[in-house]
């Protein structure tokens, strides 16, 4: 499925901030504003920046609100997606923006704030999981050209219908390295609850290692193998547009995690080397088993999933006697819109469905070439009686289907495997294989 969502085309108020200075852009996660004191304090750093710096700011909802706004939809009786739940989650976001205005005025900051309506995103595809296709950073300028700072609500766009789209968990990255690579900015900073991207999730793994910097293709796929740090179409986005992303903890100073768009260096190391980077957990799965009539078929289910945004892993298929045996995994809240289609579309039996299972997946450069790495992987969780029922592999990652239970276990394994514990670069292990 195509993962570039932002062509970018140069907008109309490019020249109106072309004579500026470059801005800065920053971004802050709801756990970094759920408090007023929060806010306050988020307003001092953006204060700080805007001395010297043309600031743009994208904000998360505060705290839990997208989960409370979500539970009141489905007390009312509501589904988890459409266009009124759409216009229900992205107050949240705006809320954010309006308060850090509000407060940044309080401290002498003049300050805007904007939806994302009004910023000028314009996103396509499903409500619920919007896909960005260009940003008009006009109102952006008429903001900066006032020296002001503009305070931008993420996680959200205008649809071709003119309605507010969501962009799914985890959007407000995607709106901030969006508007960071329109604006010709070069890097992003994402301030979270996290000092910087780590070689495992720290709450999983006590002894996971910080990563100082880490090539952007990695990023991706450990994003998408289910590391929470940034969403992973913001990566994505970064790699196209040579954007480098600054993570930090948003109250805590240190030199976090610089994820950079170019690593030549590294890159000529896969001639001869391959690195692990780090381990991912992604609970939130199911394993899918369909068998559809034929290949006709097969790309019918293909095109629903780009209609839907929906993200697939880990597929294979079969031809069979009776069709094609089709596996897959996808993202466990997916499931029903994925079962409906399949029974409605080809009128068979409903899939099959095994939501007990978790994607364990390393993550690094050169994997492929250099196929010890899966070897000692699947060996050390043979070793340990964890069973694995489905193996992709690529130069960046290597994924596995375990038992949801076992998933934490085969973690904790892998990462001493690959002697992670002490490490802030990547692990070596010389390939056998010359490239």
């Amino acid at each position: 499925m195509e993962k570039r969502e932002l062509p970018m085309p140069r907008s109309h108020g490019t020249e109106q901030w072309s004579s500026l200075r470059v801005p800065i852009v920053q971004k802050y996660g709801g756990s970094s504003l759920a408090t007023l004191e929060q806010i306050q304090a988020v307003a001092n750093r953006v204060r700080e920046s805007a001395v010297e710096n043309s600031v743009v700011v994208v904000v998360s909802a505060r705290g839990d609100t997208t989960d409370d706004l979500l539970r009141l939809a489905g007390e009312i009786g509501a589904a988890r997606t459409g266009r009124e739940v759409d216009q229900l989650l992205g107050t949240g976001e705006t809320t954010s923006a309006a308060l850090l205005a509000l407060a940044l005025r309080g401290a002498g900051v003049p300050a805007h704030s904007l939806s994302g309506v009004q910023t000028g995103i314009l996103a396509t595809g499903a409500y619920g999981r919007g896909v960005i296709v260009a940003v008009d950073t006009e109102p952006i300028a008429r903001v900066l050209a006032s020296e002001a700072v503009a305070v931008v609500a993420g996680f959200q766009g205008m649809n071709e219908r003119l309605d507010l789209i969501t962009l799914g968990r985890g959007g407000s990255d995607t709106t901030a390295v969006a508007i960071a690579a329109e604006l010709g900015a070069g890097r992003c900073e994402i301030y979270t609850d996290v000092d910087g991207v780590y070689t495992a999730d720290p709450r999983l793994i006590p002894s996971a290692s910080r990563v100082p910097f880490i090539d952007v293709d990695v990023m991706a796929e450990m994003s998408l193998a289910g590391a929470q740090v940034l969403h992973s179409r913001a990566v994505d986005l970064a790699a196209v547009h040579g954007v480098d992303i600054h993570v930090l903890h948003s109250t805590r100073p240190g030199p976090g995690s610089v994820i950079a768009a170019r690593d030549d260096d590294r890159r000529d190391m896969l001639e001869s080397s391959g690195f692990v980077t780090g381990v991912a957990v992604d609970t939130k799965v199911a394993r899918v088993g369909l068998l559809l009539p034929d290949a006709e078929a097969t790309a019918q289910l293909f095109d629903f999933f780009a209609r839907e945004s929906i993200f697939v892993d880990m597929a294979t298929l079969h031809d069979v006697d009776d069709g094609i045996r089709v596996g897959l995994t996808v993202a466990d809240a997916d499931v029903d819109a994925l079962r409906a289609f399949v029974t409605s579309a080809f009128h068979g039996g409903p899939p099959e469905i095994d939501g007990g299972v978790a994607k364990v997946s390393v993550v690094g450069q050169g994997l492929l070439t250099s196929p010890e790495c899966a070897a000692r992987a699947l060996r050390r969780l043979r070793r340990a009686d964890i069973a694995t029922n489905a193996v992709a592999t690529s130069q960046l990652r290597i994924s596995m289907t375990v038992p949801a239970g076992a998933a934490a276990r085969a973690a904790r394994l892998l990462h001493r495997e690959f002697g992670l514990e002490s490490l802030g670069a990547g692990a070596g292990f010389t390939s056998p294989v010359p490239v």
